[in-house]
């Protein structure tokens, strides 16, 4: 046994090193500037220099539960310690089975049978496939301003600017929804659908496999329908014979206050894409919950996809101690008392501070967008472009030790669903501080 110990490195060596030998996703690695971070626990991330952070954004929205509970830990070094993996193809195991149950008691309506993946893009590639497979049919209809994964089906079917430089694929539609930026008015649902159900007539329905659509759309600015419109595209869905889709990677597991957010309008989908929240980022999960009727059809015909680490035992045994969590601490209920307090903390801001264009949320799923200009509602930054005083914002709240996403003219609230009514206010005071370098910029 080696006895040799190892240095540790410090928080310059580690971003060194990250820098020099390892590749950042969406930047321009040479202006890379990651923050070396060491331990976390709770809402807190602690940085290898020994700085506190708030995570105000759950990483990318995904670390539900908070950092290095106890319970889950547990649960994984147990599971470890009996077994990690077998070929999913072979066999299978304990967790696989109660995990496949509990997930069939949480999802909505019939949706009660599983394929387990290693994360969100895998599960919208596979929603894919099954849908193709079901109806026989090719095209994929998704809306602008959506994210549904990085690899090359679920890049196809994203409808923002990080697409655009990714080869297109064919039988990949766009449609827009009910928004259209903070500077101009949003259509109704009934005009959305309308809009809707013409791109499917021009597209001709029985060449469209499915349609896909975040729940309440996450990256791209935590955009909430309004009441009608997911029950629309139900109705659409079911009278062309169309798969519906509902991406539930970001928005599911507690995130706006019901276990999946398309329940808000009690609606089932046909597909349903799950990830990040059902193992809380602990280890890498993912899973497509299909109705009973498409898992039938595949009873006689082979089933069109397969991974190496699917139904990964290791990661099975940590979604049911993450579900565990969720259910023993009420985080679902208390999300909603949360989220209530966060609105009034977001009206509050866009009371107070001139550069507030708007705020949006559901639960702990929230966006604070700024303007430069009262009248004309002109965003702080362009749709896919940058501004100093978003800049300067971003490197403000990193100095005070806040951690969120800023990108283009807003910025996230998606804190741990476990953060406290005190913490919650210390995060704004951070906020309301920082809101000043924005507010010297409108006119």
């Amino acid at each position: 046994m080696s006895t040799t110990t190892v240095d540790k490195l410090t928080a310059q060596e580690i971003i060194e090193l990250s820098r020099k030998h390892t590749i950042s996703e969406w930047a321009a690695q040479g202006a890379v500037d990651p923050l070396p971070i060491e331990r976390a626990e709770g809402i807190y991330l602690y940085a290898a220099d020994g700085k506190r952070y708030i995570d105000f954004n759950s990483q990318l929205m995904s670390v539900n539960i908070g950092h290095s509970d106890k319970r889950v830990i547990k649960a994984m070094q147990e599971q470890a310690e009996r077994l990690c993996y077998v070929a999913p193809s072979f066999m299978t195991t304990e967790p696989r089975a109660r995990l496949g149950a509990k997930l069939a008691e949480l999802c909505p309506g019939d949706i009660d049978v599983f394929f387990f993946t290693n994360g969100g893009a895998e599960s919208v590639e596979n929603a894919f496939k099954i849908a193709r497979a079901y109806t026989g049919r090719a095209k994929i209809m998704s809306r602008y301003r959506s994210y549904h994964g990085a690899t090359a089906a679920a890049m196809a079917a994203t409808g923002e600017p990080r697409s655009w430089a990714q080869a297109p694929l064919p039988g990949m539609i766009h449609f827009p929804d009910w928004y259209h930026g903070v500077d101009r008015e949003q259509d109704s649902a009934e005009v959305a659908l309308r809009n809707l159900e013409e791109i499917i007539m021009l597209e001709g329905p029985q060449t469209i496999a499915a349609i896909i659509l975040e729940s309440v759309t996450g990256t791209n600015g935590i955009l909430i329908p309004p009441d009608g419109y997911m029950q629309g595209v139900r109705a659409l869905c079911d009278k062309h014979g169309i798969v519906m889709i509902a991406d539930e990677v970001m928005s599911g597991f507690g995130r706006t206050g019901e276990w999946f957010a398309i329940n808000h309008w009690k609606v089932v989908p046909d597909l349903m894409t799950i990830a990040k929240g059902i193992t809380s980022s602990y280890i890498p999960l993912g899973a497509v919950g299909m109705r009973r009727k498409i898992a039938d059809f595949f009873k006689d015909k082979m089933f069109p996809g397969g991974l190496t680490y699917s139904s990964h035992a290791l990661a099975c045994a940590t979604a049911l101690a993450t579900i565990a969590v969720y259910e023993e601490d009420g985080l679902i209920e208390r999300t909603k008392r949360m989220g209530k307090v966060m609105g009034e903390l977001m009206a509050d801001l866009a009371k107070r501070h001139p550069s507030v264009g708007a705020v949006r949320n559901l639960g702990l799923f929230g966006v604070i967008e700024l303007i430069r200009d009262r009248e004309t509602r002109q965003p702080m930054a362009p749709f896919n472009g940058a501004a100093p005083e978003m800049a300067a914002l971003g490197k403000f709240f990193r100095q005070e030790g806040l951690f969120t996403i800023v990108r283009w003219n807003y910025f996230f609230t998606n804190p741990p669903l476990i953060i406290t009514e005190e913490q919650l206010r210390d995060a704004f005071k951070i906020i309301d501080r920082g809101l000043e370098i924005t507010d010297k910029a409108v006119a």
